[in-house]
């Protein structure tokens, strides 16, 4: 199955100049736990979890912050048109739960996460064992 079947469309952006008190306003207004920090494509990403290590784990002033200061480095992305498997392969070797999705020339599509992969598998696994079911013979 294709990413592009998976992936969420409405990624919540910001630019690298973003202030992280922005940036945590953002993710608080649209429920999200990652924003795309975008310059011409995205070029990172920050995670709630970004913000609590490198904020206040750190005893940092979120006053002086920005996005490029927290967003993590070397960020991987996906094509739109790559499978599944692929996807979870990239999470699990780099380590990371959010994948933004790009169109061929690297523009920002969507966005794929780890529970969107788990929420796949569940109902897969659902319709599987109502197959299961109804070819058990009784007891």
């Amino acid at each position: 199955m294709p990413i592009d079947n998976l992936a969420r469309s409405d990624v919540v952006t910001a630019s690298i100049d973003e202030s992280v008190h922005e940036l945590a306003a953002m993710m608080h207004d649209e429920a999200v736990g990652s924003i795309v920090i975008t310059d011409d494509g995205p070029v990172g990403i920050v995670t709630d979890r970004d913000l609590t290590m490198q904020v206040l784990g750190e005893q940092a002033d979120p006053d002086e912050l920005m996005a490029e200061d927290v967003m993590s480095d070397g960020l991987q992305t996906i094509e739109h048109d790559a499978g599944f498997y692929e996807a979870t392969e990239l999470m699990s070797e780099h380590g990371i739960r959010r994948l933004p999705v790009t169109d061929a020339d690297g523009a920002l599509h969507g966005i794929i996460t780890a529970d969107d992969l788990n929420e796949l598998l569940a109902e897969e696994h659902q319709a599987l064992a109502k197959v299961i079911q109804a070819q058990r013979p009784p007891y």
